[in-house]
C-alpha cells in the first residue's frame, strides 16, 4: 500500500519520471482523495469539476493551470465550458493514477485558490 501524504505534502512535491511505477489501486486511490476534497475517481483518472462566473475567469483558470503542469510536464484532460472546466487526471504510462496526478491535483486546486493551505 502507498503511503497517503497530506495536502501540504503533495504541494510541496514536483512531478517525478515514470519508471516501472503501477498505477494505484481503486483501494489506494480512494485512501488518498480525502484529502483533495471534490476528487472522485471514475474510469482510471481522478476528476474535478471547478465552476466560474463567466467565459473570462474560466479561461483564466485555464490558462494559470496550463503554465503550473507544463513545468511540472504532466498534463490534464481538460472539459471546458461557458463557466466550467472539468480537469482529469490520470498517467498514460502506468494505465490509470500516479503519484503525479495526486500531486498536480493539489496544485489545480491551489490555482483555483482552494485549499491552498
Amino acid at each position: 500500500m502507498k503511503q497517503i501524504l497530506t495536502r501540504q505534502q503533495l504541494l510541496a512535491r514536483r512531478c517525478a519520471a515514470i519508471s516501472g511505477d503501477r498505477a494505484h489501486t481503486a483501494t489506494e486511490i480512494e485512501a488518498q482523495l480525502p484529502e483533495l476534497p471534490g476528487w472522485t475517481y471514475s474510469n482510471d483518472a481522478i476528476e474535478r469539476g471547478f465552476a466560474f462566473s463567466d467565459y473570462y475567469d474560466t479561461i483564466a483558470f485555464v490558462n494559470a493551470l496550463a503554465w503550473v503542469v507544463h513545468r511540472e510536464d504532466h498534463h490534464p484532460e481538460l472539459g471546458v465550458s461557458y463557466n466550467r472546466c472539468v480537469v482529469r487526471w490520470n498517467t498514460h504510462s502506468v494505465g490509470g493514477v500516479s503519484d503525479n496526478d495526486f500531486v498536480c491535483a493539489a496544485k489545480t486546486d491551489a490555482v483555483f485558490g482552494r485549499g491552498a493551505n
